[in-house]
Parts: C-alpha cells; sequence; structure tokens
C-alpha cells in the first residue's frame, strides 16, 4: 500500500489513505458495537496482548461507553455518513497501531513517499473504533457507496505496549472523550500484571511523589498535579525499572521480597548521588541535557549495572546513604561538557532514541570508576 513515511524527532509513523473496505478487514474491535439489528462482536484479546486489555477495559467500564451511549453515538455518526454530501464523511485521522516492523521501500522519486507492507495480523484501533463501527454497519446497508470512501489513517508500527497504551490515554484524555475520572492511566494499567511490574510501577510512583525523591514531580503522570517541567515519561521510566527487576528478580525477591519500601532507598540514594556528583548540570536542561529523558533512561541502566558489583551493594548497606556511591560516580564531572545542550546529537549521534540511549549508556558506563 502506499504511504507517506512522517518522521518527527526519534519517531517515525506513517499517513494512509485506506479503501473503506481493506480497512474493515484489517482492523479488530475489543468493544461490542450496535447498529439496527445487527452488532459487532468484540474480538477475543489475548491475556499477553496488554495494550488490547487496556483498551477493551477503559471501553467496558467508562459510562460513556455503556451499551446505549455507544448504540447512540455509533447511530449518530452512521447517520452522519448517510447525509454528508459535500462534506467528507470522515475528515479526521484513525489512528492504527501494530506491534510488527513493517517494512518501508520509498519511491525513486521521494525518500518520504513509497509503499508500505500490511502487517500479517489485524490492526488495533488507538482512535476511532465508534467512526469504524459506524462504517461498518453504513457498509453493509450501502456497499456501493462504501466502495468511494478512503479513509485517513495514521500507523504507528513496531513500538512499545507502552508507546501504544500511552497515546490511547493522551487522545482520550479529554473531556469530549473519556472523562479523565473513569480514565485508568498507566500505573493502574501495569499494577493488573504481574508482581513484578507491579512492583516495578510502585517504585516509579515513589520516585514521582516521595519528597525524598531526586525525580520528585519530574516524571511526566498523566493527571499529575505538579507544573514543574517534566524529564520523562512514567512509561519510560517504568519500562527502565521493570527491566532491571526481571534481570535482578532473584535479588530483588530474595533480599527484599518485592517491598517497595525496601528497595526504594537504594536507587534513591543512587541518584541522589548522581545528583551530587553531576550539580553543575542537574536539573539545568535549559543548557545541559543531563536531565533529559534519553539520559535518565542510561543513568537507570546504569543502576542496573551496579547492582552486579557486590563491593558497592555492600557499601552501600552498610552506609545506606548516598556517599556508597561517590567513589564509583567520581569519573562522571568529566563528562559534564559532553551533555551540553549544543551539539548533543552529534557527540551521541544515533538513527534513533534507542541507539541514542545506548551510547549514552556505554559513555557513562565507561567513566565509571
Amino acid at each position: 500500500m502506499l504511504a507517506t513515511r512522517i518522521r518527527q524527532k526519534d519517531g517515525i509513523f506513517y499517513f494512509i489513505s485506506y479503501p473503506a473496505q481493506d480497512l474493515l478487514r484489517k482492523v479488530r474491535f475489543v468493544s461490542r458495537f450496535y447498529g439496527e439489528g445487527e452488532q459487532i462482536e468484540p474480538s477475543t484479546v489475548a491475556e499477553n496482548d496488554e495494550v488490547g486489555q487496556f483498551i477493551s477495559k477503559i471501553e467496558r467500564n467508562d459510562k460513556a461507553f455503556q451499551r446505549q451511549l455507544s448504540r447512540a453515538k455509533v447511530k449518530a455518526i452512521t447517520n452522519f455518513y448517510e447525509t454528508a454530501v459535500s462534506q467528507p464523511p470522515i475528515p479526521g485521522t484513525i489512528l492504527l497501531f501494530t506491534h510488527e516492523q513493517l517494512r518501508f521501500r520509498a519511491l525513486p522519486t521521494s525518500e518520504e513517499v513509497g509503499h508500505l507492507e500490511e502487517p500479517s495480523g489485524k490492526y488495533l484501533v488507538i482512535d476511532g473504533q465508534h467512526r469504524l463501527a459506524a462504517l461498518h454497519f453504513y457498509a453493509h446497508d450501502r456497499p456501493n457507496d462504501a466502495a468511494t470512501i478512503h479513509i485517513p489513517c495514521v500507523l504507528f508500527d513496531g513500538r512499545s505496549e507502552d508507546f501504544a497504551t500511552e497515546m490511547f490515554v493522551i487522545i482520550n484524555s479529554t473531556p469530549t472523550r473519556i472523562s479523565k475520572s473513569h480514565l485508568v492511566d498507566l500505573y493502574e494499567r501495569v499494577s493488573w500484571a504481574s508482581p513484578e511490574k507491579k512492583f516495578a510501577a510502585k517504585l516509579v510512583t515513589l520516585l514521582y511523589e516521595s519528597d525524598d525523591s531526586p525525580l520528585r514531580y519530574r516524571i511526566n503522570r498523566l493527571g499529575g498535579r505538579s507544573r514543574q517541567e517534566k524529564w520523562i515519561l512514567q512509561s519510560e521510566l517504568f519500562n527502565e525499572m521493570h527491566k532491571i527487576v526481571e534481570t535482578h528478580r532473584s535479588l530483588f525477591e530474595k533480599r527484599w521480597q518485592l517491598k517497595t519500601d525496601r528497595a526504594y532507598p537504594l536507587i534513591r540514594d543512587y541518584l541522589k548521588a548522581v545528583r551530587e556528583v553531576m550539580e553543575p548540570v542537574w536539573g539545568k536542561n535549559d543548557r545541559f541535557m543531563f536531565t533529559r529523558d534519553v539520559t535518565l533512561k542510561a543513568l537507570i541502566r546504569v543502576f542496573g549495572d551496579l547492582l552486579e558489583s557486590l563491593p558497592i551493594f555492600k557499601a552501600w548497606e552498610t552506609e545506606r546513604s548516598p556517599h556508597a556511591f561517590h567513589k564509583t560516580l567520581a569519573g562522571w564531572p568529566e563528562l559534564a561538557k559532553e551533555f551540553r545542550t549544543e551539539g548533543f546529537y552529534e557527540r551521541f549521534p544515533a538513527k534513533g532514541q534507542l541507539e541514542r540511549v545506548r551510547r549514552i549508556h556505554t559513555r557513562l558506563s565507561d567513566a565509571l570508576k
């Protein structure tokens, strides 16, 4: 299919003009929708499909999507499709997601326009399920008219589940869609999952709200009250913490029994030590990139590396203070100039954020004493 590749910072996604009938065959609905004497049954959502589970729980629980309101909304949209003539029936984009990494072949005449392969599975609809449900009923009654409709779609591929969920939350957190009082944010989503995910999510919450945390109010939590400058998304920090917990599961389970009140002081003191050692650049985000998301993720990965160092770990258990990390981090101040905002992306060149985080992680690790 023909698509336009769009680049924004480190992100890449695609714009597609999708024929209505082709799109309807490729999407799956995670909620039940009703038409005149017909209904769309929700597709089965696998237990390991966290994005589908998340969206279905919100749409089945939120008052705006209960059966009667959903029926009325779909009916109203279907009626609009029937009456719209000169005005386009679907002028706004449908947001689609697939975890598959799709291959894009640019045209000889343009680097950003080309052929994009379709996924082997079906798309998950991040935004637009009601519009597509109405289109389904419209196409059932007026197939010839529906055949003339092309749907503007934005497609995200090959991204993490946290990315898709965060996108859904952001889009649906306005008063015209899911009300905030019924919105389940990312922390509540992961708290439904494994003990390790619950543990990692609670650590992130403590880093956000504890008055002794170097990241207090700097984590972008949806619904957070603080208006302070945010440094990193909750989902990104959670993802890094969860990887550490999974990698060092025996340590967190045997020594701390997955109790956050026992493990939190360690990550807190590590971050305090980083703040003290790198005080000239900590929080100076107008001139330095040290407390931006890419560096913070690299810092968390260094913390995971340090968990493998028994002397450092024992030193902290003896002192129970940031000073246990000072000697190890003593070489970092020499790197401060490398984190200047000006020229930062040239000093840490990368094709995307993942590679840039790896480069920063390697640089910081190499400078450990």
